[in-house]
């Protein structure tokens, strides 16, 4: 029976092949693996020359794993509304990455210096609210924001708030990832 250390190809694989049927090309069918059955949450992130091509997730476990990650590396693909579809001309390029998303944890704090405080940079995906409005940054985006309060400026950015918007309203929940990407190992 396979490991948990072999869910990470065979999410990848089943990512791939999920785009290459969206797009009517070829790709190698993806192995089984016991874990697929289980309800998950994942992202998939694409990427072309090290640029952002799509990303769509889950936050939350509701269906099994297999079919959320080809669900979302479809959507990924082809509908992220901040991108045009992946065309087929693009697939052989393009990059992708799976995330597993742990259930989120609803956080407490007094304000924002205290929520800030709390996150670990690198380590913490986030997802901030208020009322209807939501957003979330995968820990891989530290990456690019590694001060906290930049980092929590662009998530509310990304909301469509203020980047100094706080209010009473305000909630947020960390989760943590194990990410793969193509050619590379488990993190």
């Amino acid at each position: 029976m396979p490991t948990t250390d072999t869910l990470g190809p065979v999410l990848l694989a089943q990512a791939r092949k999920a785009i290459a049927d969206a797009l009517g090309q070829s790709a190698p069918p993806p192995p089984e693996h016991p874990q697929l059955k289980e309800r998950g949450a994942s992202f998939v992130t694409l990427t072309i020359d090290g640029e952002l091509r799509g990303c769509i997730g889950s936050l939350n476990a509701h269906r099994a794993l297999g079919e959320d990650v080809r669900v979302n590396a479809v959507a990924a693909a082809l509908r992220d509304p901040r991108f045009p579809p992946l065309s087929a001309a693009e697939f052989e390029r393009v990059s992708i990455e799976v995330s597993l998303l742990s259930e989120p944890d609803f956080m407490e704090f007094r304000n924002e210096a205290d929520a800030l405080a709390q996150l670990v940079p690198g380590r913490d995906g986030v997802i901030f609210f208020n009322g209807c409005q939501k957003a979330t940054f995968l820990p891989q985006v530290w990456d690019q924001l590694p001060d906290p309060r930049d980092f929590m400026a662009a998530l509310k950015r990304k909301a469509r708030l203020p980047a100094d918007f706080w209010g009473p309203n305000v909630m947020l929940a960390r989760y943590e990832v194990r990410k793969w990407h193509e050619g590379s190992e488990t993190e």
